[in-house]
């Protein structure tokens, strides 16, 4: 039996603690630790963790402990990450991995240094829709790949909290949204390596709080909220196989509803998410295919999934599926983004 960590006690963290419970007695959660004691002491009644922490160091000492999530706000996944794998911990890290890529790859040579796994927690792949859409791009049903569209635009979207706070964010919706859509679309596109990016971002919106939230809100309160980060970014992003990603991803915009796709487009048919839709030709006339079935992406059941793969990796049973090489790759495209939209010059990307 696996004993399991948890670091970071927020919401993102019950996700990682169903899909350990859902593992039945393969695993058991023997701590949690949050910075905040009240919090990590709910967690703990929660879901019937016998000892809580509020440094992660400390629990990393007392406790034998065999896996860490971690699922801290994205300023502590680095050095919660590289202690863990320090201690001689298997890790998953929430996305964003860090807060730019010369973090992501200290967390990596951790991992090697110490042979222990590293994975992502870039759940989009865990969805039957990924799973279809890379079929379909893998089996040539839509011939040579070039060119994809990628969207996450909310209307009214900032979670607030600490999500507003570059120092504590990285970022804004760029690195807390974008992550998702890039990472998936490169995913089904056969993880080709992003090479060349032009980026820009803005802040013409900001938080948008007076509206209030509409489904996105942090746990952590703040008495007087911070927004330093991009409400808005886009980028083009170049592949080393010359096929092109357009992003688009934002907290808030003035549009009239929030969205989300991806749209894949090759020589012999386009693809959509949302509605899973394949577009072509057939005995001369262009064609809309509707193929039956359920592609989607389910939150609960997709954290399960990626929890499922996490242990079946470490005990050698699967193939992880989102390793920290894809989690370095993302962080490279996320720092040339900021970078394009800070100078307004195209940015190659160095490996």
């Amino acid at each position: 039996m696996l004993k399991v960590g948890i670091i970071g006690n927020g919401g993102i963290a019950n996700c990682h603690a169903k899909g350990y419970k859902a593992l039945g007695d393969r695993v058991e959660i023997v701590a949690c630790c949050d910075i905040v004691e009240e919090k990590a002491k709910d967690f703990a009644e929660r879901y019937d963790i016998p000892n809580y922490y509020t440094d992660c160091v400390d629990m990393l000492q007392k406790e034998d402990i065999d896996v860490i999530s971690v699922c801290t706000w994205n300023a502590a996944h680095a050095p919660c990450t590289i202690a863990a794998l320090n201690a001689g911990c298997n890790v998953i890290c929430e996305k964003p991995m860090a807060m730019n890529a010369a973090e992501a790859e200290e967390m990596k040579a951790a991992a090697e240094k110490n042979g222990k796994l590293l994975m992502v927690g870039f759940v989009r792949r865990q969805g039957d829709d990924a799973r279809d859409a890379k079929g379909l791009v893998d089996n040539g049903d839509l011939g040579e790949v070039y060119y994809a569209k990628a969207t996450y635009l909310r209307r009214c979207g900032c979670p607030g909290g600490w999500f507003g706070n570059k120092e504590l964010s990285g970022g804004g919706p760029l690195i807390d949204l974008g992550v998702h859509v890039i990472d998936l679309t490169r995913y089904i596109m056969g993880n080709a390596k992003p090479v060349t990016v032009f980026g820009i971002t803005s802040n013409k919106i900001g938080a948008r709080d007076h509206i209030g939230t509409t489904g996105w809100a942090s746990e952590t309160k703040v008495e007087k909220p911070i927004f330093n980060v991009e409400d808005l970014a886009a980028a083009m992003i170049k592949f080393d196989n010359g096929a092109v990603l357009h992003v688009e991803t934002s907290f808030n915009l003035n549009k009239k509803e929030s969205e989300g796709n991806i749209e894949i487009f090759g020589s012999k048919a386009g693809l959509t998410l949302e509605p899973f839709e394949l577009h072509t030709e057939y005995a001369g006339n262009l064609a809309d295919i509707t193929i039956r079935g359920k592609h989607e992406f389910v939150f609960d059941r997709e954290f399960n999934r990626e929890i499922k793969n996490f242990v079946d990796a470490v005990e050698g049973k699967a193939e992880c599926m989102a390793t920290a090489e894809d989690g370095v790759v993302l962080m490279k495209v996320i720092d040339a983004v900021y970078k394009s939209a800070e100078t307004g010059k195209s940015v190659d990307i160095v490996y």
